[in-house]
């Protein structure tokens, strides 16, 4: 299964590593494909260098250390979110035929759209059929 991981995912990993989000990013590094796109990239390298600076170290060796397929997002005319910014993050959701967006964002989690499906973690977890 392909998992396009959204920001604030990214960023809850990497500034609570012994949560149940860090964990589910884990365990879908091990059991899945990782899928991120450079406007994730972007977005989450801006909000760590504004909100905790001195972890901007430990964010980039995770970006380095971490598997993932990064695909490119585009920016579309129709808007089929609520924020015009997550547009671009959906688009290449679609366009690299992802299957699940794992996301925090009511913004996605609010979608009626069946493929690429928009889960929380919770929602991942009670999906894989976890204990974690």
């Amino acid at each position: 299964m392909r998992v396009l991981v959204d920001t604030n995912i990214l960023i809850s990993a990497i500034l609570f590593p012994d949560t149940k989000v860090a964990q589910t990013l884990l365990y879908i590094t091990k059991h899945h494909d990782v899928v991120l796109c450079d406007h994730n990239i972007c977005e989450f390298r801006e909000v760590i260098k504004r909100k905790k600076p001195d972890k901007l170290p430990d964010a980039e060796a995770f970006l380095e250390e971490f598997p993932y397929e990064l695909v490119m997002a585009s920016p579309c005319t129709q808007t089929m979110i609520r924020d015009a910014k997550d547009q671009p993050i959906l688009n290449a959701a679609i366009s690299a035929q992802v299957d699940i967006i794992l996301t925090g964002d009511k913004d996605f989690l609010c979608l009626a759209i069946e493929h690429p499906r928009c889960m929380s973690v919770t929602d991942f977890v009670k999906h894989e059929g976890l204990n974690l």
